[in-house]
């Protein structure tokens, strides 16, 4: 590329590519296998919360494998479905790891809702009970949909999608997507407390608050379940986070640096980080009976490694628009 120059990727051009979700999901675990063997940088992701209802993160990272180093500024807010507008949106910058320079800018939406999937899948690889069967979604946007795509993946006996939103026109569009791409039964909850009863693994997607008014109670879940929230803190009460099995997250020192912050008060210990179940050093499920957790925060190798194979991608197909700065 010419100098002083950076390929602009929009979010049109990315879905056109159409990359498999197994292929995001290889990539991904790919990045967490260098994080193991400490050849990746990333610090704890700084933000700012301009209210109650908006957070902006920042969040760097360089993995070596991949030669891909870059930063994600990603803000969501839980007012803007209200306004027909995204909840979370964002810019991913690429950098050339040798000169440092600039090479890419692409939208952070896609490749948000798709690697965050590939984590809470490859963390059911390692963590959901065998022969699972029922998936509850809570939050039926965007993550929602994604989540049942990778999760499909993972959970070959997978029969049953439960679906729960505030929004019941949500609920409907869900149920749709559920029927016509993947064939399973649907059933739409009325409550939470529904929507979680008796299922194997449950998603809880739903807006992060600074000041929050958790709902979901550990008493709901049924021994064996895993539970997979998006949302740090803001969908369980506090007591959940000591009261399961088990936890596993992305990374320790992140969750350590977000309970500074007043996130996750009750929570006393984690079992291990997601790297260390992925290069066999510590072993998922023991028991069909445990209560298990993967409680993953959001980690830049993710969006950084799979935005530079659309980068990649983008130049071998001739993608994206070329601006000079």
């Amino acid at each position: 590329m010419e100098q002083n120059s950076i390929l602009f990727i929009s979010r049109d051009e990315i879905e056109l590519m159409q990359i498999g979700a197994s292929e995001i999901m290889e990539w991904v675990e790919d990045a967490f296998r260098e994080k193991y063997f400490r050849k990746v940088e990333i610090p704890p992701k700084p933000g700012i919360h301009p209210s109650n209802t908006t957070f902006i993160h920042a969040m760097p990272a360089y993995v070596q494998k991949f030669n891909a180093a870059g930063i994600k500024w990603i803000s969501g807010s839980a007012l803007n479905p209200s306004k027909g507008l995204p909840y979370l949106a964002g810019l991913i910058i690429l950098n050339d790891p040798e000169t440092g320079l600039p090479i890419s800018v692409m939208d952070a939406g896609w490749i948000t809702a798709k690697r965050t999937a590939a984590v809470t899948a490859i963390s059911a690889k390692y963590l959901a009970r065998r022969g699972s069967e029922i998936l509850s979604i809570i939050g039926c946007g965007v993550q929602g949909k994604s989540h049942l795509e990778f999760i499909s993946l993972v959970l070959s006996g997978l029969k049953r999608v439960k679906v729960y939103d505030t929004v019941p026109e949500k609920i409907l569009e869900c149920e749709r997507f559920v029927k016509t791409k993947f064939g399973l039964e649907v059933f739409k909850s009325q409550s939470p407390k529904e929507a979680v009863q008796d299922s194997d693994l449950i998603v809880t997607a739903t807006p992060i608050y600074k000041n929050p008014s958790p709902v979901g109670m550990i008493e709901w879940v049924k021994d064996g379940a895993m539970l997979a929230p998006l949302e740090f803190d803001s969908y369980w009460h506090p007591e959940t986070f000591y009261k399961v099995d088990r936890i596993f997250t992305d990374d320790i020192e992140q969750l350590k640096y977000y309970q500074t912050l007043g996130h996750f008060p009750l929570l006393k210990k984690v079992d291990g980080e997601l790297c260390e179940l992925v290069v066999g050093k510590l072993c998922g499920r023991v028991s069909d009976s445990e209560k298990i957790m993967a409680l993953n925060l959001g980690l830049a190798i993710t969006d950084i490694v799979v935005a530079k194979k659309v980068y990649e991608r983008a130049l071998a197909k001739g993608c994206g628009v070329l601006i000079k700065y």
